[in-house]
């Protein structure tokens, strides 16, 4: 039987007096899988809301299958529930029509042939067989104990509480039964968090193997080039959302394109803007009214003065009409790139080598956390740091910081300046604006040369809302805005995509590449930015 489509229309939803969803439209056809991204609070997870029905749009309306599998963020479970007892709950269906058809198939058998109940078991029979192909009920215990292993639960054992397991683990519990359900239409929200490499890569597996529909929102930018048949970013712009075809490669070389296009347009459009001003500065002198004929206007000049006058005022009525039409409506300027600022104090001239490397680290312990024989950091360096949760990432950011003490040697270049993005981004006064916070932090100088609005990491609502009032991404960008407008000479930045939509973060990989300010050292998991890493990498171990 053929899936249906998952539709919505026109769909509006106000929150906070802000309109999250304004007229949205979209079809995810089955076979489709649909990319959701954007900033955070672009209206990502209001639209899976609302598409699984969990939300009420405020106007517009949501067409979707009956079968439809939707990732909460909390499970329906009691604490005291089991993984098996999670399991057998999201087999239930599949169970169900293999009873019903032996059920079916055993009263059939006792029929004798002619009989005019026949025919209607028969349709029976046929619509369940039709729903246990698609569920592969004879196969979903297998399914299910392949799931639990693929997403890193098979060790839990089936016994184990929900209350026994941490957040990730609930959270890939949720995923398993959701999967092995092999709903019409799948809705995920940031689905690959709390997943490893070898998890995220088997989650890309399941998905594309789907028949049914998918609409997810991540940011993830290698799991969305992985799944992603599409992409729609939600992120405000002057025609609404946009809908790109193929996976994250694809989006990243449209929007790429759509740039170059803009600049060119840009560009096009401010030379015929200059040239009509000087058309217009020109042809207004020549027809000032108080200006004489000339020697070589003498002749004739009464008879002719008027006609030719009233020519070069409606060419100056034209040209300037043309000019104001043209500033009316011309393309604003493209938003500069993000790009730090060159660091100030640097012992060698940029592109020299430096004879002393600005932090040397020897026999490095910090106990239970961190065990570093030897680390170099040069002044132009490029150092990523992988490794799992708990292999001490954040702990040697802290340590070449000097905000962590450890035992070993530790040694920093005099007068180093060095600047840290941490995870979770916290100012000492809550109650100012994000305007002011950038302001005090850099001084009124800094300030006025790198405005924060320029930088287009938060929005210009944004800017004089209390940082306090902030939501977690919003703090890291403007704690990532102040390194970017006073750059360190060593700049640590602690897993610097997170938090960050995709494009802003293909912007801040480009800004820390090889033009970027001194000395960086990145301690990150996000695949997309390993896998394009240029520089050197130190892998840690638990």
């Amino acid at each position: 039987m053929p899936q249906p489509a998952l539709l919505a229309h026109d769909l509006v939803r106000i929150l906070g007096g802000r309109r999250i969803l304004d007229g949205l439209s979209l079809t995810a056809a089955p076979g489709r899988r649909l990319g959701l991204i954007g900033e955070n609070g672009c209206g990502k997870s209001t639209l899976l809301r609302v598409l699984a029905g969990a939300d009420e749009p405020d106007a517009g309306h949501v067409t979707r299958p009956a079968d439809l599998g939707f990732l909460h963020q909390e499970m329906p479970f009691d604490a005291a529930a089991t993984v098996a007892a999670v399991m057998a709950e999201a087999l239930r269906e599949a169970r169900a029509d293999l009873a019903e058809l032996d059920r079916l198939g055993a009263e059939l058998a006792a029929l004798p042939d002619g009989d005019p109940r026949q025919a209607a078991l028969l349709a029976a029979y046929g619509t369940r067989l039709e729903q246990a192909r698609h569920r592969e009920a004879w196969d979903a215990d297998r399914r299910a104990a392949l799931l639990l292993d693929g997403l890193g639960l098979a060790a839990a054992g089936p016994g184990r509480t929900l209350d026994s397991l941490s957040g990730g683990q609930r959270g890939r519990l949720a995923l398993a039964a959701l999967l092995v359900r092999r709903p019409a239409a799948v809705l995920l929200d940031e689905p690959t968090n709390h997943l490893d490499d070898d998890a995220a890569a088997f989650l890309e597996e399941q998905l594309r193997a789907l028949p049914g529909t998918v609409v997810v929102a991540s940011h993830d930018r290698a799991f969305l080039d992985a799944v992603c048949t599409d992409l729609l970013d939600l992120d405000p712009g002057a025609d609404g959302p946009v809908r790109f075809g193929g996976g994250y490669r694809a989006h990243l070389s449209a929007k790429q394109a759509r740039r170059r296009q803009w600049e060119r347009q840009y560009a096009e459009e401010q030379r015929e803007l200059a040239e009509l001003r000087r058309s217009v500065e020109v042809t207004a002198h020549r027809v000032a009214p108080d200006r004489g004929p000339t020697d070589n206007e003498k002749m004739g000049y009464g008879h002719r003065a008027g006609r030719v006058q009233q020519q070069i005022s409606r060419r100056v009525r034209d040209a300037a009409g043309r000019l104001a039409e043209l500033e009316r409506r011309q393309v604003p300027r493209p938003p500069a790139p993000l790009r730090f600022a060159p660091p100030a104090g640097l012992a060698t001239a940029p592109g020299e080598p430096c004879p002393d490397p600005l932090v040397t680290l020897r026999r490095l312990r910090v106990p239970g956390r961190l065990a570093l024989d030897e680390l170099e950091v040069a002044a132009d360096d490029r150092l990523l740091i992988t490794g799992g949760n708990g292999a001490g990432k954040s702990t040697l950011l802290a340590v070449l910081a000097g905000r962590l003490d450890a035992t070993g040697q530790v040694h920093r270049r005099p007068g180093l300046t060095v600047g840290l993005l941490t995870q979770d981004t916290a100012f000492a006064h809550p109650g100012r604006t994000a305007r002011d916070t950038y302001r005090q932090a850099l001084g009124p100088d800094r300030a006025e040369r790198v405005p924060l609005a320029d930088l287009g990491l938060l929005a210009v609502a944004d800017l004089d809302r209390p940082v306090g009032a902030l939501s977690v991404g919003q703090r890291r960008r403007l704690a990532l805005a102040l390194l970017v407008a006073r750059p360190p000479q060593l700049l640590l930045l602690d897993e610097p995509t997170n938090h960050l939509s995709p494009v802003l973060c293909d912007e801040l990989e480009e800004a820390i590449g090889g033009n970027g300010p001194g000395a960086i050292v990145v301690a990150g998991h996000d695949r997309w930015l390993r896998r394009r890493w240029q520089g050197r990498e130190l892998a840690l171990h638990p």
